[in-house]
């Protein structure tokens, strides 16, 4: 049984940092390229970011760029954003996926799109006051 599941959601100041991390089990992690989204009250949840199977290549929304990366150990089935420099307008549940990967293992590939992905967690919450 496959399951993902995150971790180190909270409340932080406007300015503040958070890690988030996901721990995936059931699957052979290093064929997945991995994804955040996140989804703020009262709208559709968005793709964050998101990591190549080897972890060489990764992709983010624009509002983002510059201030979270993401990363992952596929030695520890595991993958993280770091979320620096929070503004309260990341607050939202923040939901990591699993989307089984095409091509090798180095092929870079990332995806943005929620139906490429084929597990997700149940989400953290991240709450930034201003």
């Amino acid at each position: 049984q496959v399951q993902v599941v995150e971790s180190g959601g909270g409340l932080v100041q406007a300015g503040g940092s958070l890690r988030l991390s996901c721990a995936a089990s059931g699957l052979t992690f290093s064929m997945y390229a991995m994804g955040w989204f996140r989804q703020a009250p009262g709208k559709e949840r968005d793709f964050v970011a998101a990591v190549s199977r080897s972890g060489g290549v990764t992709y983010y929304t624009d509002s983002v760029k510059g201030r979270f990366t993401i990363s992952r150990d596929n030695a520890k089935n595991a993958v993280y954003l770091q979320m620096n420099s929070l503004k309260p307008e990341d607050t939202a549940i923040y939901y990591c996926a699993a989307a089984y990967g095409r091509g090798g293992f180095f092929s870079g590939s990332v995806y943005y799109n929620e139906p490429d992905y084929d597990y997700w967690g149940q989400g953290t919450q991240v709450t930034v006051s201003s």
